[in-house]
């Protein structure tokens, strides 16, 4: 380690007499949100959320996000990019340079939510590999990390990162939610993966439960994420193992049944995911929260 980062490693231990996490991304320019965000952002806080990311995913939403950062600074931070969804609608340069206008602002830590998703027709894959190299590009020159969607795409997608060779900045796939295949693909690439409450719901033998269980994933490229309002951690699932039941926190637990559902999760869940993810890789929460708290400052250069 570095002395920066033997400091921040420090800094960090000393902090969490209850989980300090750092929430990835939650989108909360979404209008679930719209009418008590103050007690959101509050409740995160209190459940020991230090910092959130709040995703863009067009241009409008990638302004509102940088405007958040400015009511909530040094906790909120921002992305600004265009979903695959919303490819279709980058129609003309006025756009463009308004969407790097805003990826440029220091406040913004990442380009993304960009990407390629193939299970949906929103916008024609064409379209979408387009929007997503401009992207990329833009990321190259503002050399901020990509903040990545990819559904059903993921040869594609590597492609299109493979042609910026050494110009690449770091990648996060955001909520994985991939088989183990494909997270290897993506580690063997130097990527970070970030794990959601989709943990919960993924019931395979060959997905992100046995890329947690098995360490195949390693420590240094976890990242976690609410994905907020999506995403929500059904700890009740049947499916769960009891020994990953065991390491849910009753003060964890209560942020979720509280105050999340299935129709509007919350950065406050955070918490419970950490837990769920230590659980499943037989670790202590405390290492895993100060392990993903440590890489997000670290890559996203998030101030302390």
């Amino acid at each position: 380690m570095t002395s920066e980062e033997c400091q921040i490693s420090e800094e960090l231990k000393g902090c969490y007499e209850n989980l300090i996490v750092i929430d990835i991304g939650a989108n909360l320019t979404n209008k679930k949100y719209g009418r008590d965000l103050d007690s959101v952002v509050q409740r995160a806080k209190d459940a020991g959320v230090q910092k959130i990311m709040v995703t863009g995913t067009s241009v409008r939403s990638s302004k509102e996000a940088l405007r958040l950062t400015r009511l909530y600074p040094s906790t909120i931070y921002s992305t600004a990019g265009v979903h695959p969804h919303d490819a279709k609608s980058m129609v003309d340069e006025e756009l463009w340079s308004e969407l790097q206008a805003t990826a440029a602002a220091p406040e913004c830590v990442a380009v993304g939510e960009c990407g390629l998703n193939y299970s949906k027709d929103f916008s024609e894959p064409r379209v979408q590999r387009d929007a997503f190299k401009r992207q990329v590009e833009i990321a190259c020159e503002l050399r901020k990390p990509l903040f990545v969607h990819e559904k059903e795409a993921q040869d594609d997608l590597i492609k299109i990162l493979d042609e910026f060779g050494n110009k690449l900045p770091p990648v996060v796939i955001h909520s994985f939610t991939g088989t183990v295949e494909q997270g290897i693909r993506y580690i063997e690439k130097g990527f970070y993966l970030g794990i959601t409450g989709y943990i919960c719901k993924d019931k395979s033998d060959g997905g992100i439960r046995r890329l947690l269980s098995e360490r195949i994933l390693p420590l240094d490229k976890l990242l976690v994420e609410t994905d907020s309002p999506f995403m929500y951690p059904n700890m009740r699932a049947s499916k769960l193992p009891l020994h990953v039941k065991d390491s849910l926190t009753e003060r964890s637990m209560n942020f979720v049944n509280r105050y999340c559902t299935f129709q509007r999760n919350e950065p406050c869940a955070l918490p419970a995911v950490v837990e769920l993810v230590a659980g499943f890789r037989n670790e202590r929460p405390e290492d895993v929260a100060l392990a993903t708290a440590f890489n997000a400052l670290k890559l996203f250069g998030l101030s302390q």
